[in-house]
């Protein structure tokens, strides 16, 4: 006989061996059911054709244990539970808890749902908060993504994912990899929590930041804490960055650094917006671009910032209460237009340029620099050119020359000739530098002049075609004569560190007022670029 005695008892309790039995909650059958106490106490055991019922919620096995009295249910081998018309589940093996409606599945655990499918090695199912938790990896795949990630938190009524260790989403545009994420596979809304990194495999761009959102369908993003954009040719920083990867146009808020990773130059703001495809950048609020020249810096500030061109080709424009700061070489103007490709740098509206005691002015002033290393080369001032430099010697005078056009020439960053081309004037105060006493005023009109600088100094005069010119004893020179017609000390308006570049109570222009558009709102419909002067537009 195959089976004790005991066996053939508890058989008679059923009606048939595919009968049909119910326990409080819980439903069941299956081919054959007993009881052996010795070996499962307290437990009813199932074997062949196992179905169990509960709640809405089916269950098919091979074998079953099923404890009754504490409501518990044991699936072995070829595990499948179905919930309502929409979630199904394979596996190994599971226990099933009917008094808190828990679930816990082990070994080659495969669950779906209309959004995803989720596939691990041991999964816990709350059926009262409709929640699936998993401690030992499991990948997550929908219509756009495959996730992964150490542990995990699924919400079936919520599509949410809460997603913790060693984290990616990947789809074949883009890599997702992050310690902490919320994701959403209904609508493919990432929400980034600690460090994360976005690779966009499209345009070979990726994003780093500590909080954030991301489009994994659109590929919108927006982000708040240590946000860095890397492009193909600049990296863009920002307490809070937007990008919209198809348009590719970003904007960032508060602390921005923009580099441009070709030209090593950086822009500096507290708002800025990028328009990937037309090679345009444009920056307001403290706007400072800083080229690095000779392991020096020159900071040029202004209202607004426009750069446009590609890397090889880039132009660089900042308008309104210019401001220049170089160690050796300070400014102030309207608006600068500088061609990176050409090294030419314009100076527009009232100019005025520090180098070392020189102060230079002109209708408007070129400076020209290396193209790769941005050392400075040459200088030309256009109109009504004036270069004043104070006596150090005898208080209250100053050396002057004036002319038509000069035209001058940079040795280490600092003037070594100057050519003074039409209408050159001359007045220079003559001292015995040992006893400080002026000694003679020399007043010259020449065609040209040429002047040679030695420590920032005038060391050496050459005159052509000197048509007028005297040395006079101070007290025979007149008071009233001893500033040339033109001349205006700006010395006041001198940036002589770098912050004061953003002074601008000596501006002659009056300052603008405007107020940096805000970031939009986490997940913007459709963002709206700063409106800019008409003078802007046109060269996007």
């Amino acid at each position: 006989m195959d089976f004790p005695i005991r066996y053939l008892v508890c058989l008679c309790l059923f009606s048939s061996l595919l009968g049909y039995s119910q326990s409080k909650n819980i439903q069941y059958s299956a081919k054959l059911q007993y009881v052996d106490e010795a070996k499962y106490p307290g437990a009813i055991v199932l074997i062949g054709n196992v179905a169990m019922q509960h709640a809405g919620a089916d269950l098919t096995c091979q074998k079953a244990l099923y404890y009754r009295d504490n409501q518990f249910f044991k699936a072995i081998g070829n595990v499948f539970i179905k919930q309502g018309d929409t979630i199904t589940q394979t596996s190994n093996y599971a226990d099933y808890d009917a008094k808190t409606k828990q679930a816990l599945s082990w070994g080659n655990v495969v669950l779906t749902d209309p959004e995803m499918t989720l596939t691990t090695d041991t999964l816990h199912f709350d059926r009262v908060q409709q929640k699936l938790l998993y401690k030992n990896h499991a990948t997550i795949k929908d219509a756009t993504n495959t996730l992964e990630s150490i542990r995990g938190v699924y919400s079936l009524e919520k599509k949410k994912f809460v997603a913790t260790q060693k984290v990616s989403v990947v789809n074949t545009e883009h890599l997702v990899a992050s310690d902490h994420l919320e994701y959403y596979t209904n609508s493919g809304h990432t929400y980034l929590y600690g460090p994360s990194t976005i690779i966009n495999t499209s345009n070979a761009s990726k994003i780093y930041c500590e909080r954030g959102f991301y489009n994994t369908k659109t590929g919108v993003s927006h982000f708040v804490k240590n946000a860095t954009l890397f492009l193909e040719d600049r990296t863009i920083e920002g307490d809070s960055l937007y990008y919209d990867k198809v348009r590719g146009f970003a904007s960032a808020t508060k602390n921005i650094r923009v580099i441009d990773t070709v030209r090593n130059f950086v822009t500096k703001g507290n708002y800025a917006e990028l328009f990937e495809h037309k090679d345009s950048l444009f920056i307001v609020d403290r706007a400072v671009a800083i080229s690095i020249i000779d392991k020096d810096s020159m900071f040029v500030h202004g209202d607004t910032i426009l750069v446009t061109g590609k890397p090889t080709e880039r132009i660089v424009r900042t308008f309104n209460n210019v401001r220049i700061f170089k160690s050796d070489l300070q400014g102030v103007c309207d608006s600068i237009h500088t061609n990176q490709q050409t090294g030419l740098t314009r100076l527009f509206k009232n100019p005025v340029l520090w180098s070392g005691k020189s102060q230079m002015t002109g209708d408007s002033i070129q400076l020209r620099s290396h193209p790769t290393t941005a050392a400075l080369d040459s200088l030309k001032i256009l109109g009504n050119a004036f270069i004043i430099q104070k006596d150090t010697v005898v208080q209250g005078e100053f050396n002057q020359i004036k002319g038509r056009t000069m035209l001058g020439k940079f040795r280490e960053n600092a003037l070594d000739i100057l050519s003074v081309i039409g209408n050159a004037e001359l007045l220079t105060f003559n001292s015995n530098k040992e006893t400080g006493v002026l000694e003679t005023i020399t007043k010259q009109l020449c065609s040209s002049i040429d002047f040679n600088f030695v420590a920032q100094e005038i060391e050496e005069i050459k005159c052509f075609k000197k048509t007028e010119g005297n040395t006079y004893p101070p007290s025979e020179f007149p008071e009233n004569t001893r500033k040339l017609r033109g001349f205006v000390w700006r010395e006041n308006e001198r940036p002589l560190t770098m912050e004061a570049i953003f002074d601008t109570n000596n501006s002659l222009t009056k300052p603008t007022t405007k107020k940096p558009q805000k970031l939009r709102k986490p997940i913007p419909k459709k963002p709206t670029t700063k409106i800019l002067p008409k003078e802007f537009t046109k060269q996007l």
